[in-house]
């Protein structure tokens, strides 16, 4: 990386060109800003006058006050007194030395008649205004939200003064064909256009961070409603590209069908087999019972891989014939000609696809299904899948998300408002606190697992869905009565433990496409706030088993109730616990 500062003298130049600017005023005699205790009110019903005929007013001017005086005036001449005022001490308050009383009299100027200001004033002093209080604010609010702004007003000058260079107007959004890849300054990712959530985010936080001060917030909300309703912005802009984006992918969906080989087109229920491949990093009595009731279920294989490579588990496992197992060591990965793939999301996806591949002739359907999730179905899966048209290629299950009870196995489990067909606004009355802030109340994937079709051509498994030629097939089908019961958060115990990982590696990590505040800032913000004191209320609100909440799901239709025997299972299948 160079080394070579963007501006000659590096950060100390900058420093001595910001200072140089902030030389203080010069006054002649009688000069000076009014006091703190000014009659405010008397100085909103007088209109500034023009300057050039007012003797006192014009040249030659006496100091650098009198020259400000001036220019200021003449500007805003026709506007009230109070403009006049709020326009010098600003200029005041961006100097290195000010009166002392000047910082409090422009907080005072803007509780007292803000909102006259906010109708006088145009668009550059509202946001000269909203600058100042962050150098000058009476309080924490003021400050954080003034230097915010600060820095969104600043960042967008400058690159919406380059971006003219580009022979684009501002109301122009740039064409979705031609990005490059590359990545952006200090290494960070590049903005989702389908389904980025940072422009949300931003303009979200700016908004809830004034609402801490009855001073600040008129102006901070009059801006940010300006800013979101100016159809020459980078907001407007990824708006129209993300509009844009989605009409092509519906359309690319619609003919992105995975075609069906001929002769998978009329298999019924008697010839029909299917499997599950999972790749797992769990206890060996966790894994047994996620193998045991499937294969209750009728899985004709498992395929097994075991991210943490214990021998005895796979020795335990491989003992029933319907299960492969494959430790996931050094000598399988170098078998596979592939480096360990850091994330375990790409471990995932590629082991499913080696075995979608690889099971062609054995097996009619693939389900890619997690050790913590578990089919729940009102008939044998087998007609199930059986029950799925022919040319459909990839069988969605949603997901259903456990309620913890106090001890023992959940057996309720919780649906999205999507699901259900249960309006959005529905989630703040079913999680009063939290249920906003999350994907249909869910703290897990919302997006369900997959079966795919194997003996396709040119398809690829990954997490949630099945590709074909790089894009999500089109042919898919949910069956009625399936579900997978995700076994996410079952207990206060498991979601306490499992958060750090699940903050770095996992679920909670922070996502730019989602638009929500989610669960990544949510829980991260609750955690340093509040510690497990604010954690535990999430928990109980959003995850815990209470009748309380069982009631308000049940009467919109979210809720379902299954009763699984795992250990039951597992001597069944095994024959004895391991």
């Amino acid at each position: 990386m160079s080394r070579t500062p963007t501006y000659k003298g590096g950060i100390n130049a900058l420093l001595a060109q910001y200072e140089g600017r902030r030389d203080s005023f010069s006054y002649a005699e009688g000069e000076g800003l009014p006091p703190l205790d000014v009659d405010l009110n008397t100085l909103a019903n007088q209109v500034v006058p023009d300057p050039n005929h007012i003797d006192q007013e014009t040249r030659p001017f006496r100091s650098s006050y009198h020259r400000k005086r001036f220019q200021l005036r003449e500007e805003l001449q026709g506007l009230s007194e109070l403009s006049y005022l709020n326009g010098m001490l600003i200029a005041h308050l961006r100097k290195r030395d000010v009166p002392n009383h000047a910082p409090a009299l422009f907080v005072r100027l803007w509780a007292e008649h803000g909102a006259q200001l906010v109708r006088e004033l145009d668009q550059r002093w509202l946001v000269s205004a909203i600058t100042t209080f962050g150098d000058h604010g009476a309080n924490a609010t003021q400050r954080a939200t003034g230097l915010a702004m600060t820095a969104l007003f600043g960042a967008m000058k400058l690159y919406e003064s380059e971006r003219l260079y580009s022979g684009l107007t501002p109301d122009q959004p740039f064409a979705l064909t031609g990005k490059v890849r590359a990545k952006l300054p200090l290494d960070m990712d590049s903005y989702s256009i389908s389904g980025g959530g940072l422009d949300v985010n931003l303009i979200a936080r700016l908004w809830q961070e004034a609402q801490g001060d009855t001073t600040i917030a008129p102006l901070a909300h009059h801006l940010i409603e300006l800013l979101i309703h100016d159809e020459r912005t980078l907001f407007r802009r990824l708006q129209v590209m993300k509009t844009r984006r989605d009409r092509l992918k519906k359309v690319k969906a619609k003919s992105n069908i995975a075609p069906v080989p001929v002769d998978r087109l009329t298999i019924g229920p008697q010839d029909l087999r299917w499997g599950i491949v999972s790749t797992i990093k769990a206890p060996l009595g966790q894994i047994a019972r996620f193998a045991a009731h499937h294969l209750e279920l009728g899985a004709d294989t498992l395929h097994i891989f075991l991210d943490d490579p214990k021998p005895e588990t796979a020795a335990f496992l491989a003992r029933h014939p319907k299960i492969h197992v494959t430790l996931c060591d050094d000598a399988y990965w170098q078998s596979t000609g592939k480096r360990r793939m850091e994330a375990h999301q790409l471990r995932q996806a590629y082991n499913a696809t080696r075995t979608l591949r690889a099971t062609e002739d054995d097996l009619h359907w693939l389900g890619h299904i997690d050790v913590d999730e578990f089919i729940m179905t009102d008939a044998p899966m087998i007609e199930k899948l059986a029950s799925v048209g022919p040319a459909i290629s990839m069988a969605r299950i949603p997901p259903a998300e456990a309620l913890a009870p106090d001890r023992g196995t959940p057996e309720y489990f919780k649906l999205t408002h999507k699901q259900a067909g249960v309006k959005k606004s529905d989630l703040q009355d079913i999680y009063p606190t939290f249920g906003l802030h999350l994907y249909g109340g869910f703290l897990s994937h919302s997006s369900g697992k997959v079966f795919a079709r194997t003996g396709i051509p040119d398809t690829r498994l990954g997490i949630h869905t099945l590709k074909y030629n790089g894009e999500d097939a089109s042919n898919r089908e949910k069956p009625e009565g399936l579900y997978l019961a995700h076994f996410h958060a079952p207990s206060w115990e498991h979601f306490r433990g499992h958060l750090d990982f699940r903050q770095t590696k996992g679920s909670y990590r922070p996502r730019s496409e989602r638009p929500e505040l989610g669960q990544a800032e949510l829980l991260k913000f609750l955690s340093d706030e509040e510690g497990d004191a604010g954690l535990r209320a999430f928990f109980d609100e959003v995850c815990a088993d209470t009748p309380e909440l069982r009631a308000r799901l049940k009467a919109r239709k979210m809720l379902l109730h299954h009763q699984f025997d795992f250990d039951a299972s597992v001597m069944r299948v095994f024959g004895r616990m391991p």
